[in-house]
């Protein structure tokens, strides 16, 4: 049988994807909109470290695809370098230059000129931890003490005011821990951060993922008035709902002051059923049994 040939991102995908991780939502909900599982998000935005890359831009000084494309009709019409050199308003060694490089003046073509000069201009700029050791290892023995990025930085402000080659900012060392390509801060350091993050979140993220099964408008138990917690005044209800064997499922209401008990017995665990199940006036439906204590 024949293996199906896995489609990647495309370009405008991509954008969209760092658009919608930048965003803070999780691995899950950006694979859900892309019908994709959250393995192919994760293989896509691991090896960054959860990092946007940086938007390539061309320098305004290279020559672009339609000048590319002027030099490769100029020499289809024989002109001459200087001929076309003029045309363009650049100098007849650029053009030259870019001929040269290009397979010559009978081989020359603009498109596959204009791919090359893309893969040539790639010159990933080694970041300053790796050309300063002696920075390197500070921040590193920093790390270990679980000190946070942010504030290696500061100290290393105050400890060497006025000289710009012994600071670093805190994004250039997070980077260079959570961009293992880099290959200047160890993995191993990841640990000692307080997170134990792998990859840079979003500050708009959360812990709750993208809230998927959680109740919406929960009130957390801890922001229950104090009166309740001696079971002094009367009119405070609990309520609970206990799962049993073969899908059964029962909702307990407790009166905290008196101890009454009533029960009833639900189809479902559903929010609509368990309600409706509470709800004095259904009540009956259920042939709730009472419990007096």
């Amino acid at each position: 049988m024949r293996e199906r040939k896995r489609r990647g991102f495309t370009s405008a995908e991509k954008t969209e994807l760092w658009d919608r991780w930048q965003r803070g939502e999780s691995l899950n909900g950006i694979g859900r909109a892309f019908g994709k599982p959250s393995s192919s998000i994760h293989a896509h935005v691991s090896p960054r470290g959860g990092i946007r890359p940086a938007l390539r831009r061309r320098s305004r000084l290279a020559l672009t695809l339609i000048e590319r494309e002027t030099i490769s009709r100029g020499i289809a019409a024989q002109q001459s370098i200087r001929s076309m050199a003029r045309h363009l308003g650049r100098s007849p060694s650029t053009v030259s230059r870019e001929i040269s490089r290009n397979s010559g003046y009978n081989r020359y073509r603009a498109a596959q000129a204009e791919k090359q000069a893309w893969l040539r201009a790639r010159r990933p700029k080694p970041c300053k931890l790796a050309s300063r050791p002696w920075l390197r290892e500070t921040v590193a023995r920093k790390l270990r003490l679980h000190w946070s990025p942010e504030q290696i930085a500061g100290w290393l402000k105050r400890a060497h005011p006025g000289k710009e080659t012994d600071q670093v900012s805190h994004e250039t060392i997070y980077r260079s821990l959570f961009v293992q390509a880099r290959g200047v801060l160890k993995k191993e350091l990841l640990m000692h951060l307080r997170s134990k993050r792998t990859m840079r979140r979003s500050i708009h993220a959360t812990g709750k993922g993208d809230a998927r099964g959680q109740i919406k408008d929960m009130v957390s138990i801890r922001e229950r008035p104090a009166s309740v917690e001696d079971r002094a005044v009367p009119g405070h209800w609990e309520g609970d709902l206990l799962s049993g064997p073969k899908n059964s499922y029962i909702v307990t209401l407790v009166e905290r002051h008196t101890r009454y008990v009533m029960l009833a017995k639900v189809a479902d665990k559903s929010t609509q059923t368990v309600v409706s199940a509470l709800d004095p006036r259904r009540r009956r439906s259920y042939r709730a049994n009472s419990i007096n204590r």
